[in-house]
Formats: C-alpha cells, sequence, structure tokens
C-alpha cells in the first residue's frame, strides 16, 4: 500500500488531501515555514487558503490548532517516509548507492523542489519552542521504528544504544534535508538531485561501512 501511495503522487499532500481544510493546513505549512509561526495570521493563511478567518478557526478552533494539525501532517508525511527507509528495497529505477534508501532519497522521490517541509521543518526544530521539540521527539520515536525495522531485515544493527543511533541517523539525514541551499552552495551540487546523491551517498555509505579510517588503499 505504501508503495502504491507514493508511486500515485509526489506532492507534499496526500492524495486525498484536495478539501479546504488541507488547503488551510498547506498554506499555513507553507507561510509558517516562511515567515515563522509568530510572524503569520489567521487573516494571513486564510487569505492564502482562499477561504474566510471564520472557515479557517471552524475547522481547527485556533492558530494554536493549526499549529498541531501542520505538525501531525509533517509527522504523518515522514512516518510513510521512514517506512521507506525501514525496509529493504525490492527492485525498480532507484539512485541511491546502496540497496537500502537513505530518508534524504526518499525526501527526493516524494517531495517537489519547492515543498514548504524542509523550511518548516528547519524553522520548527532550531526555534527552541515547545513544539520543535515536542516534533523532534515524535521523530524520534519514527526513528527508532525504522531502526527496528532494519534490525529486523538484517540490514542494520541496533547497536549497544539504540537511542543514541535512532538519533544519530535521524540528525544526518535531517541535516541534508534542511540544509540542503548551504550544502549545494559548497558542494557545487544539490546533495537532494540525481548526481547529489549518488555523490553524498557514496561518501556516507563509506563512512558507515569503514569508518572515517577508510579501508586500506584509500587515500589518506
Amino acid at each position: 500500500m505504501i508503495k502504491r501511495l507514493f508511486s500515485m503522487v509526489n506532492v507534499q499532500s496526500l492524495p486525498d488531501d484536495r478539501t479546504a481544510r488541507a488547503r488551510i493546513r498547506d498554506e499555513a505549512l507553507r507561510l509558517f515555514g516562511n515567515h515563522g509561526p509568530d510572524a503569520v495570521t489567521v487573516r494571513h493563511i486564510a487569505a492564502a487558503a482562499g477561504v474566510s478567518p471564520a472557515l479557517v478557526i471552524r475547522h481547527f478552533g485556533s492558530k494554536d490548532g493549526l499549529r498541531e494539525a501542520v505538525d501531525d501532517h509533517v509527522v504523518r508525511i515522514f512516518e510513510l517516509m521512514l517506512s521507506q527507509v525501514s525496509h529493504p528495497r525490492d527492485g525498480g529505477d532507484s539512485f541511491e548507492v546502496g540497496a537500502l534508501p537513505t530518508l534524504a532519497e526518499v525526501v527526493t522521490r516524494v517531495l517537489p523542489p519547492d515543498s514548504a517541509i524542509p523550511a518548516y521543518l528547519g524553522r520548527m526544530l532550531l526555534a527552541g519552542v515547545p513544539a520543535g521539540a515536542a516534533l523532534f521527539r515524535r521523530l524520534h520515536v519514527l526513528s527508532r521504528q525504522a531502526l527496528a525495522g532494519l534490525s529486523e531485515a538484517g540490514w542494520a544493527a541496533r547497536g549497544t544504544d539504540p537511542e543514541v543511533r535512532a538519533a544519530f541517523l535521524l540528525v544526518n539525514d535531517l541535516a541534508v534535508v534542511i540544509l540542503r541551499t548551504h550544502l549545494a552552495d559548497v558542494l557545487g551540487v544539490d546533495p537532494l538531485s540525481v548526481p547529489g546523491l549518488r555523490r553524498w551517498g557514496a561518501e556516507v555509505l563509506s563512512i558507515y561501512q569503514n569508518g572515517l579510517k577508510g579501508i586500506p588503499g584509500e587515500e589518506a
């Protein structure tokens, strides 16, 4: 079902999200990501979604309620993406280095380049606000579940401290998503493009497999 879902859609909204409520939520996600939740009013969101402020309140109760709905939506998207990461690939025209997709690769497949989700994640996770902390805790739970799935499939070990390992894997991939433009600037290639993922993935896989000291014969 998950595989079929991702083959059907490459947008930040899920395929059944064509309602006024979903338009309001998606516009709130975009505006919150671009300007920060504190700078955005219910009127701004209503105007962007083409609805009245009263309809926003009717659907979500308040701006705080709308922020919670945006968080729930982002976590749901990442839950689906992490489900892809936690299961070995069964074939297809994948372009990543290994047979197992990374979160960064799945983000590239699922989200369009102009998706508001990376900007929203970056702003919320780095703002030091309770909502950001709660969002990261939820993402860490999903990362632990993904690591458990990899372990059960024989693709990864849980390690001596699964909590730390899950956090390490999560922040590595989140950094690529959130710092995408900065990485593109210093590397000369978008790390979430096809050539960028090949280049980034090769080095990350080497580090994961062989450590920073590399293997004999590798350039020191």
